[in-house]
């Protein structure tokens, strides 16, 4: 069931893992992840971690791609960092940001102001004519997918005209409107 579990991860150069009491901790140049891996052996041998299971069981396969996904996402988190961009369209959208301070104008009432891990990096673009952009980085790949579904959410991009928060290059499946 699991090809992917059978793959190893290689370390790049600079890149440490330490495994003691099923915590997998990874360190690097951007920073250090730790993951908790149950019922999955891990080798480290020369520059290469490989992941075996102890049996055939659904629940055993299922786990042992899951493990290696997580610790291949955190060695290319600390080597080279995960990024989103989302982008606000919309007449009146903007976004702006003081520090991990977010501050969104999504056309409600009141602006929305959205207090940001400390782990993520934000940056917000907004440049005349063009629609407003908003930059997230860090080494946690889990924590910028978190970020960007939670800014996403306070406004989905609706399917008549397009308007609200989405990923930078999303295509979104678009409605006709009424006919008169």
């Amino acid at each position: 069931m699991s090809r992917i579990g059978n793959n190893p991860v290689t370390l790049p150069e600079g890149v440490t893992i330490d495994i003691n009491n099923d915590v997998v901790t990874v360190k690097g140049k951007l920073g250090e992840l730790s993951q908790e891996i149950k019922d999955i052996t891990i080798k480290v041998e020369d520059g290469t971690v490989s992941f075996e299971r102890p049996s055939e069981s659904k629940d055993h396969k299922a786990k042992h791609g899951l493990y290696r996904a997580l610790v291949n996402n955190m060695v290319e988190g600390v080597t080279k960092g995960w990024s989103k961009e989302l982008e606000l369209v919309g007449v009146g959208y903007r976004a702006s940001n003081q520090g991990q301070k977010l501050d969104l104008a999504l056309g409600f009432s009141h602006s929305i102001v959205l207090n940001i891990a400390p782990e993520v990096k934000v940056e917000t673009v907004s440049e005349k004519g063009k629609n407003p952009i908003i930059k997230l980085s860090s080494s946690d790949k889990q924590l910028v997918g978190q970020v960007a579904a939670k800014i996403r959410s306070f406004r989905p991009p609706e399917p008549y005209k397009g308007k609200g928060v989405k990923f930078v290059g999303e295509v979104l499946r678009r409605k006709a409107g009424k006919t008169a």
